[in-house]
């Protein structure tokens, strides 16, 4: 899972005034204390503006040791309004498999991507470690006493700002390789959109909590959060939930309850690359009948019986199970119910193309020059028989990076080939395709 940062322009006059709106630690404490005494005085705590400057003090007290760095802007920019605020140290990192510039200050480190652009800020001294969680309880208590909704808007706007700052930690932390703390951020983001009168299930957020609580190894914590998100509804892209909860089962030697999320999902999602495996694997390493593959998919085919996707996934279950001829069948099966269906065609001369490949490498290692004559020419045939339907496919796909990359595919044989009849042509065609609309 990857963070994507949206680097916006800023120029120095605007980034200073931003600036000068973070208060100095000092002030920030001061605005703490002063707000907690007002809610703890019984004259002013039943009153509505007192629990909201409450909460914005322990925002404030929050952003404050994070200094005037602004997040998406240059270092150029950053070092202007920073003005005699210089870091201790500065040193490269490599982090996430990416080099980062790291700026060492007294209350928290600055990260820049190799752009120049300030990418995270992690916050090492905060003057509070609950001051944002007070806040949300602040903001909870101010609904309460609003009963004529006159701030709603205002509160609302606020815990989103609070869940917001939440999930910027989140991301922090677990670019930082700091999965357990990762997973305790988006939790409480979360749990900060939930609040009332925000009242906002944000179930992408949870799942990220259980997903780094399952990079951290914490099973149990992982397994309770992905059920949350089953509990609302909520599954991840291709019903990823079920495969992390199935991954868990296994790992905690549950193979049953493995099984059953599996299977749960493949219903909901058979044309799920990673549930299909996930089941291919299951029944493969347990030695149990691979038919029950057939009877799932059986099922859904009854109950969508012109669903052209669903003989693609046959395919993909008979490829992974070694049986080139019926994955073919399937494959072609899909245009005899649905000629408009691309991914049946892309099935095909994917599996073709790949058992050339497999056969080449073969050749490679084969020192008898008879055999490695034999499986050239096996491969070969593969890679020829490979253009029929990856240009069936090319000819209806309507999603261009599909079709972007079967022509590349196409142009890639057609070159091999290019001195047999008609593939010099081919290959300049689909070329000049891929010329003109790669990025």
């Amino acid at each position: 899972m990857k963070r994507v940062i949206v680097v916006l322009a800023f120029l120095a006059s605007s980034l200073a005034v931003t600036a000068q709106q973070v208060k100095s630690l000092d002030a920030a404490q001061h605005g703490v204390e002063a707000a907690q005494a007002a809610v703890e005085n019984p004259k002013k705590n039943t009153q509505v503006a007192t629990w909201m400057k409450y909460g914005q003090a322990l925002v404030d007290a929050y952003n404050a040791p994070a200094g005037r760095g602004l997040v998406g802007a240059q270092k150029q920019e950053i070092e202007i309004i920073m003005g005699n605020d210089k870091p201790s140290a500065t040193e490269e990192v490599v982090l996430g498999g990416e080099q980062w510039t790291k700026e060492t200050y007294e209350t928290k480190n600055y990260y820049y991507s190799a752009q120049g652009v300030l990418a995270m800020i992690e916050i090492t001294k905060p003057l509070y470690n609950d001051a944002l969680d007070r806040a949300v309880a602040a903001y909870a208590k101010a609904a309460q006493l609003d009963e004529k909704g006159k701030k709603t808007k205002d509160i609302c706007t606020a815990l989103e700002g609070i869940a917001g700052k939440f999930t910027e930690d989140g991301y922090t932390a677990y670019q930082l390789s700091r999965f357990e703390q990762a997973s305790d951020y988006f939790e409480r983001s979360f749990n900060a959109s939930a609040t009332a009168p925000l009242s906002k299930l944000d179930t992408a957020i949870l799942y990220n909590a259980g997903f780094s609580a399952w990079r951290a190894g914490d099973l149990d914590r992982a397994k309770q959060l992905f059920t949350r998100c089953l509990d609302y509804g909520y599954y991840a892209t291709g019903g990823d939930v079920y495969v992390k909860l199935s991954d868990i089962a296994r790992k905690q030697e549950d193979t049953k309850l493995s099984k059953d999320y599996l299977e749960a999902a493949f219903v909901k999602f058979p044309q799920s690359q990673g549930i299909l495996v996930g089941l291919i694997n299951y029944y493969l390493e347990s030695n149990e009948d691979t038919g029950r593959l057939f009877e799932l998919i059986g099922e859904a085919k009854e109950n969508e019986p012109d669903n052209a996707s669903l003989y693609y996934v046959e395919g993909n279950i008979y490829k992974q199970l070694g049986n080139r001829e019926n994955a073919i069948a399937s494959y072609r099966k899909c245009a005899e119910t649905d000629a408009a269906y691309p991914y049946g065609f892309i099935g095909e001369g994917l599996l073709l193309y790949e058992c050339a490949a497999k056969t080449l490498d073969e050749a490679v290692n084969e020192m008898n020059d008879a055999k490695y004559r034999a499986l050239l020419e096996k491969a070969n045939a593969d890679l020829e028989a490979a253009v029929a339907p990856f240009e069936s496919a090319f000819g209806i796909l309507d999603d261009a990076q599909t079709k972007l990359g079967v022509a590349e595919y196409i142009k890639n044989i057609c070159f091999r080939f290019r001195d047999k009849e008609g593939y010099q042509a081919k290959y300049e065609q689909y070329a000049a395709f891929v010329e003109a609309n790669k990025e």
